[in-house]
Parts: C-alpha cells; sequence; structure tokens
C-alpha cells in the first residue's frame, strides 16, 4: 500500500449500508423500502428496481407472445383460413368417394393413398425445404395445392370426375404436401424471435384444432349452399391467400443469418452430409422421441377407435354420448395448446413424463364404471396429448442445427405416417382380443411401463460412457431437462 501525500489524493471511500447488528438500536435497511433507496441514492448507486416487462424469473411467459410479431399474425390468420378450407375439403371428398362407390373402404383408400407420399417421398422432401429459400418454397407449394383443388373442382363441375382421376389427385396433393409441410412449418418459426419459437408452435396447434372443428362443420352448410365443387374451389382460394399473404412476410434475424449460411455454403456441402435418416439415426434423443410417440399413437392416442368402442359398448352409451366425449376431446386439445405456449425450452425428457402421464390416465379412462367419470377424465387425457404433441413438435423444429431441420421434418413425416397407417388396425386387433377396456388398461399399461423402464436404464448408465456417446451440450439436440 503506497503513502497517501506522496503528491496523489486520497480515493474517495464509497459509502456502504452499515449490517444490522442484534442489540445496536438500529432497525435493519430491508431491500426494495424507503430507506433503502435514500441510502443507495447517497452512496450514488442509484435505485434498485424490480425488472418489468415480465423479463424477471418469477414471470411466466405469456401464451400468445408470439403475436406481437405483425407477419406472425398475419400468417396466422393465413393458417386459419387454409385449414378451414382444408378440412372443408377432406370432409366433402371422403362424401364424393362414397356418393362415387358407396364403398367405406374405397373411402378410406382414397385417405391411404393421400398419405402414401409422406411414407415415401417425406425425406426427399425434407431435403427440398433444407436446400431451397423457405419463402418461396411455401409460396410454390401453396400456389400447387390450389392448382389441385381449382382441377378437381372443374372436374366435378363438369361431371368428368370418376374414382381413378380422384385416386390420382389424392395422391398428388400427398406428394406436395411432403415439401408443403416442413416449409410452411420452419416458415412459422422464422418469423418470431427464437424464445418465442413454443409459442408459435402452440398457436399453430389451435389454429390446426379450430380449423378442423369449425371446417368439418362448414363442409355440410358448403354442400348444401355451394355444392361439392364450390366446396374445392373455396380451399382452392384459401391457398391462393396464404401464397398471397407469404411474400408480405419478414423474417426475423436468425432466420436470415440462417438463410444467408445455407446461400454461403458450397453446392458440393450439401450432397457431402450425412442425410436425414442418418443424421436421425444418430441422435439419441431423436430416436428416443420417435420411440415414445410411435407407443403412444399406436397403443393410447386413437381415441375415436377406442373409447368409441367404451362409450357405445360396456358404458351403454349412444352416439350423443360419443358425440359429447368428442367434444370434450377438442376442447381439451384447445385447452393444452394454450398451456402449452407457456413452455420455452421443452426437453425429450418432459415429452416422456407427459407420454406417461397420459398412459395412467388412460388406465384410469378404461376403469371408469359409468359414463360420467369418463367425461371427468377426457379433458385431462386432451391437455395432455396436446402439451405433449406441441412440446415434441418444439423439439423437432429447434434443437437440430438449422440447416437439417427440413430434413428431421421429413424423416418424422415418414416415420409418423408409417405408425399413423399401421396403428389403427392393430390397436383394433387389441380391443378384439383384449376387449374395450382391457384394449384401453393394457395400451395405458404399456406405454407407462416402457417409459418407466426407459429411464431407470438411462439413470443407471455410467457418466463416462453417457458422456461419450451423446452430443455435445448446445451442439445439435438436448436430452438433459
Amino acid at each position: 500500500m503506497g503513502a497517501v501525500g506522496a503528491g496523489h489524493a486520497p480515493r474517495p471511500r464509497k459509502r456502504t449500508l452499515a449490517p444490522f447488528v442484534p442489540g445496536s438500536g438500529h432497525a435493519p435497511v430491508l431491500p426494495h423500502s424507503a430507506r433503502h433507496r435514500r441510502a443507495r441514492r447517497a452512496a450514488g448507486a442509484g435505485p434498485a428496481r424490480p425488472p418489468r416487462g415480465g423479463r424477471g424469473r418469477g414471470r411466466r411467459p405469456v401464451p400468445w407472445r408470439c403475436l406481437r410479431s405483425r407477419s406472425m399474425r398475419w400468417w396466422s390468420a393465413a393458417n386459419l383460413v387454409s385449414n378451414l378450407g382444408t378440412w372443408m375439403q377432406l370432409t366433402v371428398q371422403n362424401l364424393l368417394v362414397l356418393q362415387l362407390t358407396g364403398s367405406a373402404a374405397t373411402t378410406g383408400l382414397s385417405l391411404s393413398v393421400q398419405a402414401a407420399p409422406g411414407l415415401l417421398f417425406g425425406l426427399l422432401g425434407g431435403a427440398v425445404v433444407d436446400r431451397l429459400p423457405r419463402k418461396l418454397t411455401a409460396a410454390v407449394s401453396q400456389a400447387l395445392l390450389a392448382l389441385v383443388a381449382f382441377a378437381t373442382a372443374l372436374l366435378v363441375a363438369f361431371g368428368m370426375l370418376n374414382v381413378p382421376l380422384l385416386m390420382v389427385l389424392a395422391g398428388i396433393t400427398g406428394l406436395i404436401a411432403t415439401v408443403d409441410g416442413p416449409a410452411t412449418a420452419l416458415l412459422g418459426n422464422d418469423l418470431v424471435p427464437e424464445k418465442d419459437v413454443p409459442s408459435a408452435i402452440a398457436l399453430g396447434s389451435v389454429v390446426h384444432s379450430v380449423g378442423r372443428l369449425a371446417g368439418t362443420a362448414l363442409a355440410a352448410v358448403g354442400i348444401a349452399t355451394i355444392g361439392t365443387a364450390g366446396a374445392y374451389a373455396v380451399n382452392g382460394v384459401s391457398f391462393l391467400f396464404v401464397t398471397a399473404v407469404i411474400p408480405f412476410l419478414r423474417l426475423q434475424p436468425h432466420a436470415r443469418a440462417e438463410a444467408a449460411a445455407a446461400a454461403a455454403r458450397p453446392r458440393g456441402a450439401a450432397g457431402r452430409e450425412r442425410g436425414g435418416l442418418s443424421f436421425f439415426l444418430s441422435r439419441r434423443g431423436l430416436v428416443a422421441l420417435a420411440l415414445i410417440a410411435a407407443l403412444s399413437a399406436v397403443l393410447g392416442r386413437n381415441y375415436q377407435l377406442t373409447l368409441a368402442t367404451l362409450v357405445t359398448g360396456p358404458l351403454h352409451g349412444g352416439a350423443g354420448a360419443y358425440g359429447l366425449v368428442s367434444a370434450l376431446l377438442a376442447v381439451g386439445g384447445i385447452v393444452g395448446a394454450v398451456l402449452a405456449g407457456r413452455m420455452q425450452r421443452p426437453t425429450v425428457r418432459l415429452v416422456a413424463l407427459l407420454a406417461a402421464a397420459g398412459g395412467v390416465l388412460q388406465i384410469a379412462a378404461g376403469s371408469s364404471p359409468v359414463l360420467s367419470l369418463l367425461l371427468v377424465m377426457v379433458v385431462p387425457m386432451a391437455i395432455v396429448e396436446s402439451v405433449c404433441d406441441t412440446a415434441t413438435t418444439t423439439v423437432l423444429q429447434t434443437d437440430p442445427p438449422a440447416h437439417m431441420r427440413g430434413r428431421v421434418l421429413g424423416v418424422w413425416r415418414s416415420v409418423s405416417t408409417g405408425w399413423g397407417l399401421a396403428g389403427p388396425p392393430l390397436l383394433g386387433l387389441l380391443v378384439q382380443g383384449a376387449g374395450e377396456r382391457g384394449a384401453l388398461i393394457l395400451g395405458g399399461a404399456v406405454i407407462a411401463v416402457v417409459i418407466g423402464a426407459g429411464a431407470l436404464v438411462r439413470r443407471r448408465r455410467p457418466a463416462g460412457r453417457a458422456s461419450a456417446v451423446l452430443p455435445a451440450p448446445g451442439a445439435a439436440f438436448r436430452t438433459a431437462a
């Protein structure tokens, strides 16, 4: 320490608050009190204010914070219009096939034909989305879907549509959707800050649910007022509306930076990168996510089959009772999407916990002795399912590297189409073998037990071995909560 007085002025001491000593006769200075603020001003430290604007740790995020973006508001409105048209057309298409053939099996075949391209070409569609500008890709795919809808409307209007032509058009629609699905999903995320992506995905889930309910209801009105051809034409207009909105959307800085990085990447680099499937299989978290989703989809998500047989069978309810169950499922799904909007960074562990909770609720629903108790269980079942689905979608669209997200969604489309097609027949066999209650109870038990066993195996794995096989934190995928 140097001596004072060698040409240097003494440094002013910083004034601090004396600590409270019991028995000293001085009262303690409480944080954020009037005495505390006066003392801080006297010491030159400035006022101590609590965080404002919801930025404090104690504040929960607002579910619809993504709507602060003007582009997101326009995109959500366009998606709602498009969903209304899509579900109206799908309902009209099923009725049209029944009118042409009188066969429920042919109606189911048309749905399978439309879903088959997702199973066969999902990987290719995801690669296309990763390698082309996202706004351009989404605009072109929406315009092509509008063209198919207008072509179908003209064929119906002139009486030229038959079953083979309808199957071809359904297949073309499914093929375009392999590109349109990941392109539109990722474009919505590019319109909001990264921290608001879970909110955007949750809002998309609500828009999808509302569009499905309202579009199905509008189908009957549309057929009565404008006819089948008019319903197809309305869907075509809804696609054109989305196409017209896309050029005016503003991407967030992180999305523009990712697009610039993709454009600067050499052309041969994309070919040297591992494909979407190998990338997917190399990520333990993605594989676990797929196994959880497949197990839940086959044994726990086909409530249209399991709950319908339970209500009309052992619980002795009619069509009205099942209609009430369906309405409660829809309400629970919307409530779940609203709750999911509060999530900030969901993980695979959260998805597993939600899926296991859904299995336990399914066991309780299968054990319901009366219809009233089942009605109480339906809403939480739907809420857990909706939050789980939103968390899964958020993990898929945010955790992989930006240049691989389209391919990851393409892989997911392929595998999810596979279990979507195989699930109902397998569950039907389970209902026939184990009964209506047994299918729900056994399915829920298998889901909960398998997820619990997986969690125990992961917890018992040696730390050194786990660190050797898991990717670096933040490099590609997070599996910790």
